[in-house]
Parts: structure tokens; sequence; C-alpha cells
């Protein structure tokens, strides 16, 4: 009877152990590697929660939709002098994925600085660059990384990085 209960035990105990794991990696995202995120471009018109959004962020952690936080900037240079807008995101019903609805203002040359994760000391933090045309679409969409032994990594962006990028912008 003693050894039934405890096997009993044993598979809730592993039963509930996939559980735990993903509440685990939900909060704990620096100890296992950092997150990636990807920028999917046009979003799709038939989706309610995404129509009329200029993009949409994916987030992940080693291939699995992840909850990250996404936060982000427009960072623009109109008349030689820099900008910044603050970006906000709309969460949707699909796990990791995020709505971003933004019109590029009318002047100037503008980059779009996504980052998911916290915590770059600990490489839990990945950023896009993604640059956007003249008419406001995605131009391009860049994420640095860094080689770390046999893996690859996000790179950290530091503000000479988007200086470089809108001032190449602004000469082609």
């Amino acid at each position: 009877m003693r050894s039934r209960l405890h096997s009993a035990l044993a598979l809730v105990a592993l039963a509930t152990l996939p559980l735990q794991a993903r509440a685990d990696a939900r909060t704990s995202h620096t100890v296992m590697g950092p997150p990636w995120i990807s920028i999917e471009s046009p979003a799709n018109p038939f989706n309610k929660e995404t129509k009329g959004a200029l993009l949409v962020v994916r987030v992940y952690h080693h291939g699995e939709a992840s909850f990250y936080p996404v936060t982000g900037t427009a960072e623009g240079l109109v008349a030689g002098q820099r900008q910044t807008i603050k970006l906000e995101f709309t969460g949707t019903s699909t796990p990791g994925m995020y709505a971003l609805k933004f019109k590029k203002p009318a002047e100037g040359n503008w980059i779009l600085v996504i980052s998911a994760g916290s915590d770059p000391d600990k490489h839990g933090l990945v950023t896009a660059l993604v640059s956007l045309g003249s008419d406001g679409a995605v131009a391009s969409v860049q994420v640095p990384t860094r080689q770390e032994g046999q893996w690859l990594m996000p790179a950290a962006v530091s503000e000479a990085d988007i200086n470089v990028r809108l001032k190449e912008m602004s000469a082609a």
C-alpha cells in the first residue's frame, strides 16, 4: 500500500513538473539564456488584433513563444535634430505576439528600437532595429548579435549605433 502511495505521489509530481517549468520560464528567463525577437511585416489584415498595425513583434525563448516585456522607441533625425517617440505595443491572444500601430512622422528618417526582455547584463535583452522607408513601411530589420562560444547571442545596442544608422539613412 505504501509503495502505491509513493508511486502515485511521484506521478503527480512528474505530471505537474511541466506546468511549473512553464511558470518558471515566464518569470526567470535570464537563468536559461536570452529571448529572441522577430519582426513581422506587413501585419495580417485579416486578424482583428493586428489589423492596421505597422508590424507584429514575436518573442521567443529557445524556439517557444514566450512572455517577455516588449518596449520601444521611434528614433528620428529631423532637420539634423534627434527626436524620440515612445512606442505602445498591444498584446494579442497569441502568446509572445504584440502589435504595433505607428505612423511615421512626415519629416525625417526614422528607426524603431524594439526590445524584449530585461537586464542586459545577464543576457536577458534582445533588440531589433527597424528602419522605416520614406513611405513609412518597414524597410529593413536588424537584430544585432555576437558570438559567445558556440552560441549566437543578442548584442547590446548603443545610442552611437542608432546615431550611425540614422546618419547613414540621411546620407542615402
